[in-house]
């Protein structure tokens, strides 16, 4: 089952194209990585799934419902974690929990805030500032807020940049258990290829707002001559048409 149908999606700022005639789906417990370099329209594909942007043209469905028409309903069952979504600086980590789980209407907050909190080991920091944390403390707030719904479909962008290799092994390996457990599904951006590797079942590579290729992340790149999918990612990222050579 499809949990996420993009169709022939664009997004224009004037004349400007970001995101330029994009389609692709995402199944029921699929773990799908969204690649390509900076401003290669990642985010603003992940901003346009979350209904934050309008596209210019083009259609999602999500759950089997269209997004333009559905969009309350849809979020009610999707999350989202991303380095450059803060959570508010001042309030403590359970009230900024329990903020976004009223947003959610969770249903007995108390207790899965009690149950992030232990699952993300945070429960030391819950009457800590937020924006006294450290980025890998951060990150686990982030990942336990991404989470407080219990949502079928998580956007993670970025959600491991900047951590140290063990925060970042523990931010991978919470979301494969969760994925695994619910059968939820995600879109993940991240420039880490060796992570990419290790949790997607698929990658989409874009560049100047288009897919120009996808596959497997651990066969893809010697289908194209490389030797790992970081090789292919700098050819994609420098030379994108001299792969049309190589299929």
């Amino acid at each position: 089952m499809a949990v996420i149908e993009v169709k022939n999606l664009v997004k224009k700022y004037d004349k400007f194209v970001a995101v330029d005639n994009i389609s692709f789906e995402i199944q029921e417990g699929e773990i799908v990585g969204l690649l390509g370099p900076n401003g290669a329209g990642k985010t603003t594909t992940i901003n346009m799934i979350l209904g934050v942007l309008e596209p210019t043209s083009g259609q999602i469905n999500i759950f089997g419902k269209d997004l333009k028409y559905h969009k309350t309903e849809i979020l009610e069952q999707a999350n989202f974690a991303a380095v450059y979504a803060h959570l508010p600086a001042n309030l403590k980590v359970e009230h900024n929990l329990k903020v976004f789980g009223h947003l959610y209407g969770v249903k007995d907050l108390n207790n899965r805030v009690k149950e992030l909190l232990k699952e993300f080991d945070l429960e030391k920091f819950k009457n800590h500032k937020t924006g006294s944390l450290s980025s890998g403390e951060l990150s686990r707030v982030n990942l336990a807020k991404a989470l407080i719904n219990k949502p079928k479909l998580v956007l993670l962008d970025e959600p491991t940049a900047s951590l140290d290799p063990s925060v970042s092994k523990h931010i991978r390996d919470k979301i494969k258990n969760y994925v695994n457990t619910t059968k939820s599904s995600v879109l993940w951006t991240s420039h880490n290829m060796k992570e990419i590797e290790e949790v997607c079942d698929r990658v989409m590579f874009l560049v100047h707002g288009k897919i120009i290729l996808q596959g497997n992340p651990k066969t893809l790149a010697k289908e194209y001559g490389k030797k790992d999918l970081e090789e292919l990612f700098i050819t994609v990222a420098r030379e994108p048409l001299s792969l049309n050579n190589e299929i």
